[in-house]
């Protein structure tokens, strides 16, 4: 299907969002009233200029407040919608939104709206334009899409319809079944957008929350599953309006609302795309350093063995159970320190799972690698962390990564482990693009969303995961300032027992995290203990949930750059991350970093 943006759901001047939309691969957009009177350009000018882009316009909006109003109130409204109209054949759009009015004026006469819309409709069909009307979710006496139906209706003229968006009607909590009783022909428009579940005034969760399709808690694609049904064969449009989108570069937004509808689409059985594959393990996490030592002392102390050196790059291999590590000291060590620059995730299809990315547009890695280094697909997650998919010597057809190190003597690594899961700390403006990132390029599952307490303002999380939680993704934001390294990356490793690989990291020279005694003496009023058990734990750092599924015991090394470790011990049925836990750790790394 063909697809379009409304351009108030990006930023900048009106030519930066008709460029993004068009790099990002749209078919068209909807030019939103305050950008064309913002524009230098002239609105022919705006129609060649979306015409060199390779884009339609495919709505002019909105006109507000203009249906059952006393005689003379319209009449200065008709001579408002003829100036407009004549705009509109300037721009070369053939359709306008109209909403229904929230003016103190308006009159609640379904007959006296029927009328006026007719009208209008009359009008715009001088001028070869359609009337989409739509009702706003706060609409003074209009607020359903089905009485906005009804209306439409009974004014019975060629020129008016209706336009659906899919906020309107499910922050209302209306039943969209009954779309399927519309003609497809007389919906003249569909417009989409998700949000998250909120309890607030609804203007003010459209005005400022709304998101893109996937990214919230609509069901967006049931929605249009029922527009579908009805026989429409318009475009699928996003109009969203978000603080953090409004701010972001335009182009990403684009390419990650382009993304959704991409996503959209193959939920409702309208789109191509190849099928996911979904990651079965995690096959190294790649550390970027300019100093190898501060690392290579963390990793020892940690139990892992340095088994391998990369045959033509300056990266080690390091390893302890099944958990591996590579430290990469080459031009891209980050110059802030050291930091989680790639992830290495065990496919069953590496080349089927790179196909997918690129058609999501994942931006494809170029790589720099000899004649004789394994062709690994690479592609970037939103923010600028590597995704490579790897074969394990599964088949034997498939190239292994492994095979690009040379083995180093060593002596084995002192602990068995693996790796639980990775935090990654997304860019302010990229979080709900990371979540339906992961979820829909990797085909990993979106859990619930948390705000946990930073001393200094709040941190977001969600974690994906694929079934059997082999891989673990934590993706979150804070309100830190940039160069603060307490939201950092961090690496979990899953130990047998914590207590154990605690006492052996200390006793090889590894800094534990200290944890403040007020936490422990809080658990012991929360939970009973063997004997000597809170004190251990009070001793190592350790922190401690519980919930139906298990326990979860876990403590973490200090930070080195921006990347720190936690050690974990979790029971087969606990599926957390010790959230309630976080403030306590944030609070705790606050406390111990170096004075400025």
């Amino acid at each position: 299907m063909r697809t379009s943006i409304a351009t108030v759901s990006l930023s900048g001047s009106l030519t930066e969002k008709l460029t993004a939309a068009s790099r990002a691969g749209f078919d068209g957009v909807e030019i939103f009233e305050n950008d064309l009177l913002a524009s230098p350009l002239s609105p022919r000018d705006i129609r060649a200029r979306c015409s060199d882009l390779g884009l339609s316009v495919d709505l002019y909006q909105p006109m507000r407040d203009i249906e059952a109003v006393p005689d003379d109130e319209f009449g200065r409204n008709l001579r408002r919608a003829r100036h407009k109209f004549e705009l509109m054949r300037e721009l070369g759009a053939d359709t306008v939104l109209v909403c229904s009015s929230v003016s103190p004026l308006a009159i609640d006469d379904d007959g006296l709206a029927a009328e006026q819309l007719s009208r209008l409709a009359a009008l715009a069909q001088d001028f070869g334009i359609r009337v989409a009307y739509e009702a706003l979710a706060w609409g003074r006496h209009v607020s359903t899409y089905d009485h906005a139906w009804r209306i439409v209706e009974a004014a019975g003229h060629p020129a008016l319809g209706t336009c659906l968006d899919s906020f309107h009607i499910l922050s209302r909590g209306s039943d969209p079944k009954a779309i399927e009783d519309i003609p497809g022909a007389k919906i003249f428009f569909l417009q989409l957008a998700d949000a998250p579940l909120l309890a607030m005034d609804v203007l003010q969760w459209s005005r400022h929350y709304r998101c893109f399709p996937g990214q919230g808690g609509f069901d967006v694609a049931g929605l249009v599953g029922h527009v579908l049904r009805t026989g429409y064969d318009g475009p699928l449009s996003l109009e969203v309006f978000n603080d953090v989108f409004r701010q972001a570069e335009a182009g990403p937004t684009a390419v990650d609302a382009h993304r959704s509808l991409l996503v959209l689409q193959e939920a409702v059985g309208v789109g191509e795309l190849p099928a996911p594959v979904v990651p079965s393990g995690v096959a190294f996490a790649e550390l970027v350093t300019p100093d190898a030592e501060p690392v290579s002392a963390l990793l020892g102390a940690l139990g892992f063995a340095r088994t391998a050196r990369h045959r033509s790059k300056p990266v080690d291999l390091w390893e302890q159970g099944e958990a591996r590590i590579l430290v990469n000291t080459g031009p891209a060590a980050r110059r802030d320190g050291t930091g989680l620059a790639a992830i290495g995730l065990e496919s069953p299809d590496p080349r089927a799972a790179a196909r997918r990315a690129e058609a999501l547009l994942a931006p494809v890695l170029p790589r720099r690698r000899a004649p004789e280094d394994a062709p690994l697909d690479a592609v970037a997650a939103p923010d600028g962390t590597e995704l490579f998919f790897c074969a394990i010597g599964r088949d034997p057809e498939l190239p292994d990564w492994r095979a690009d190190f040379a083995e180093v003597p060593h002596e084995p690594g002192s602990a068995a482990a693996r790796i639980d899961h990775l935090a990654l700390v997304q860019p302010w403006h990229q979080y709900d693009e990371a979540a339906l990132f992961h979820r829909s390029v990797l085909g990993l599952h979106a859990q619930e969303s948390v705000d946990v307490a930073d001393p200094y303002g709040l941190l977001r999380s969600r974690a994906v995961t694929n079934a059997d939680g082999s891989v673990r993704i934590a993706l979150g934001v804070g309100a830190a300032p940039a160069d603060d390294t307490l939201h950092a990356q961090h690496i979990a490793l899953a130990v047998e027992d914590v207590v154990a690989a605690a006492r052996a990291f200390r006793a090889a020279g590894g800094g534990l995290l200290p944890i403040p005694a007020n936490y422990h003496d809080d658990l012991a009023a929360r939970y009973e203990f063997a004997d000597g058990e809170l004190e251990t734990y009070r001793d190592l750092g350790i922190l401690y949930d519980r919930d139906a599924g298990g326990v979860f015991r876990h403590c973490y090394t200090r930070t080195v750059g921006r990347v720190f470790f936690e050690l974990v011990e979790r029971d087969p049925g606990y599926r957390g991350y010790g959230a309630q836990n976080a403030p306590v750790r944030l609070a705790a790394q606050h406390a111990g970093r170096p004075a400025r």
